[in-house]
């Protein structure tokens, strides 16, 4: 069965209304409200004449039918209401890194063809100084903050736009087929909008994958699993502009929790990160690797917190060193780590759980659903055993294609046996017993005596000497 994510939201909402589902500052929103102020949105943008002008039966892997909304917010629960709302409308959400420049900006407003944006009031002059070169941009909502930003000339303001419309669902009606987009981050090139069925990352990345791997069956069988949800808060610390954390995000609703956000929304405070934590009673964090871990030990080293009630802490998006997780098991023992590997074109693909009992190690992964090694010419697959380097890949629920680029959709996406893959770039290698060592972007390798030295390896091996674990000087 395949579901869109309004109907996953409306059967998590129906099963537990009352649970609260998003924490932001002193805002608190239970299941049934996120649900409520997502129609309201979703009948904002209908009202504003957005609408599907092709069907996705009618379409290439590369082409979308619908119209966009840019989202270009920090985290709060605007952004989690938006794609909500998007989704419900028929118009497809997609990521904006709000720290780019304007010519970066423009590239992506273009590239995109958005329609409409969603903005964080902050940003206002930015949008303001791009507006004339967007003509296709026809819907402004601005998101009210503490910048004092001016509401600019024709836009919506958020919250004044939710209370006038209607809360009852629009008349539209969504289709698993409908798009998701994930702009990636442009490390291989131009920043490039991964097209996604909803129905193919809801199973693959954002909660339609129970804990033992099985997919949802039915709308009855989201609502029992939400409800027998132990209920608890996972606190979100990197930007929702990055998969890893919308995914985070949704798995979490999808297992009937609700999700915090610390109270600074545009950079790591480790204090106020960790004392979110503490006053939510989180059950987990979500972090982005070294980057994240490395000020919050520093910050446990200076502080105590209770985080009794913490038992995962998922890191995704960038590698997290043995030496790290060494020092969260030292610090919080009770915990598993539970470092997740995946990318905008695969979904979530592996997952290497550490805990005081396991020990800890970096780069070995154990695959989930659909995950492969490919072989390195793209000609067939690997299996456990083949001591071949080949490439990381993802086979089943995967991507449609780049937004408007063929090209490129079929380098990414190829035909093997077959079997269309998803082969984003990660060269890799199975183990004996049936894990994969994933190694890293070709496009970083060095070449060194005729051998191939991937940078994560150099950073690994750096980030265990003496000097660098723990944050030592020498």
């Amino acid at each position: 069965m395949d579901f869109h994510f309004g109907e996953v939201i409306d059967a998590i909402a129906g099963a537990v209304p009352d649970r609260e589902a998003i924490v932001f500052r002193d805002r608190r929103f239970s299941f049934a409200q996120m649900a409520e102020r997502s129609r309201r949105f979703a009948n904002v943008l209908v009202d504003a004449g957005l609408r599907v002008h092709a069907e996705r039966s009618e379409l290439a892997g590369h082409e979308s039918g619908q119209p966009h909304l840019a989202m270009y917010a920090y985290n709060g629960n605007e952004y989690i209401e938006g794609m909500l709302g998007a989704f419900r409308a028929r118009v497809a959400p997609l990521n904006v890194n709000y720290r780019y420049v304007e010519e970066e900006l423009l590239y992506l407003f273009q590239n995109s063809q958005a329609k409409a944006l969603l903005y964080n009031a902050e940003f206002a002059p930015q949008v303001a100084a791009l507006r004339d070169r967007l003509p296709q941009l026809q819907l402004l909502i601005q998101i009210a903050d503490e910048s004092g930003e001016p509401l600019l000339p024709g836009a919506l303001d958020y919250e004044n736009a939710l209370a006038v419309a209607s809360p009852d669902a629009p008349e539209v009606e969504p289709s698993p087929d409908d798009l998701y987009i994930l702009y990636t981050g442009g490390t291989t090139g131009m920043p490039k909008g991964v097209l996604w069925r909803s129905a193919d990352i809801h199973m693959g990345a954002m909660g339609g994958r129970k804990l033992d791997g099985a997919e949802v069956s039915s709308l009855e069988e989201i609502a029992e699993v939400a409800k027998n949800g132990p209920g608890l808060k996972c606190l979100i610390g990197p930007p929702l502009m990055h998969g890893a954390a919308q995914w985070g995000a949704f798995i979490n609703f999808g297992m009937g929790n609700g999700i915090a956000f610390p109270n600074d929304n545009k950079k790591l405070d480790p204090d106020d990160f960790l004392s979110t934590a503490e006053r939510e009673r989180a059950l987990s964090l979500t972090i982005v690797g070294d980057a994240f871990a490395r000020p919050l030990l520093d910050q446990l080293a200076k502080k105590e917190y209770d985080l009794s009630g913490l038992f995962v802490i998922g890191s995704g998006g960038a590698p997290l060193s043995t030496a790290a997780k060494k020092e969260f098991l030292e610090r919080l023992p009770n915990v598993t780590i539970l470092d997740s590997i995946g990318s905008s074109e695969t979904g979530a693909q592996a997952s290497n759980p550490s805990n005081k009992d396991t020990g800890v190690s970096t780069g070995d992964f154990k695959p989930m659903a659909g995950a492969v090694v490919v072989s390195a010419d793209l000609t067939h697959a690997l299996a456990p055993g083949d001591d071949e380097m080949g490439w990381f890949a993802q086979e089943g629920r995967v991507p449609l294609g780049y937004f408007g680029d063929p090209e490129k959709t079929a380098k990414t996406f190829p035909v093997i046996g077959g079997t269309r893959y998803a082969v984003p770039g990660d060269r890799a290698r199975y183990r004996d017993d049936g894990s994969i060592e994933v190694l890293g972007r070709d496009s970083v390798t060095i070449n060194s005596g005729g051998e191939k030295i991937f940078a994560e390896e150099v950073e690994h091996a750096l980030k265990q000497h003496a000097c660098l674990a723990g944050g030592r000087e020498c």
